[in-house]
């Protein structure tokens, strides 16, 4: 083989095996993080919803069991459920994340990180830190990007994140 052809291989080897993780992606363990967003707030807004995409791509289960940021006086992960025609928000306590499974927080039904008591307001293009706490993965720093951009991740191949039990 020319090293030319031994480049071209390289090169193409690289583009399909060898891609880095995205700048808003995270690896912990055999968990993988991905897009840790939050939409901008109003001067004196309270509260403020974190959304990310939690995979598990190991053989065991673990738990979100709490978040925090210096940004909040107060962290919780919630759930959006219908009941009764009617959107309601409640604290879900720890989420389960079963192996070769995905939550995906995002707008509307389903999962989220609440921030409340907010210290400042979260303004579009600026980012602040976050800290995810796992069962077994500890402790998982990331950076949320404040976008007004949060469509439906399902459209980027993602399932819907999993109703809590009894939904």
């Amino acid at each position: 083989m020319t090293s030319a052809m031994q480049l071209r291989f390289l090169f193409a080897a690289l583009l399909v095996i060898g891609t880095p993780l995205q700048a808003r992606d995270y690896q912990a363990g055999k968990l993988h993080l991905e897009q840790p967003v939050a939409r901008p707030t109003r001067p004196g807004q309270p509260g403020a919803a974190t959304y990310v995409t939690i995979e598990n791509r190991g053989n065991t289960a673990d738990r979100l069991v709490s978040a925090s940021t210096p940004m909040a006086g107060k962290t919780e992960i919630h759930t959006m459920t219908m009941d009764g025609g009617v959107m309601r928000m409640r604290e879900a306590g720890e989420i389960l994340i079963a192996p070769g499974t995905s939550i995906v927080m995002q707008p509307g039904d389903g999962y989220h990180i609440m921030l409340m008591n907010l210290k400042q307001p979260l303004k579009t293009g600026e980012e602040f830190p976050l800290t995810l706490n796992f069962e077994k993965a500890g402790k998982v720093k990331v950076s949320v990007e404040v976008t007004d951009k949060i469509g439906n991740m399902q459209q980027q191949g993602h399932p819907a994140a999993p109703r809590p039990p009894g939904h």
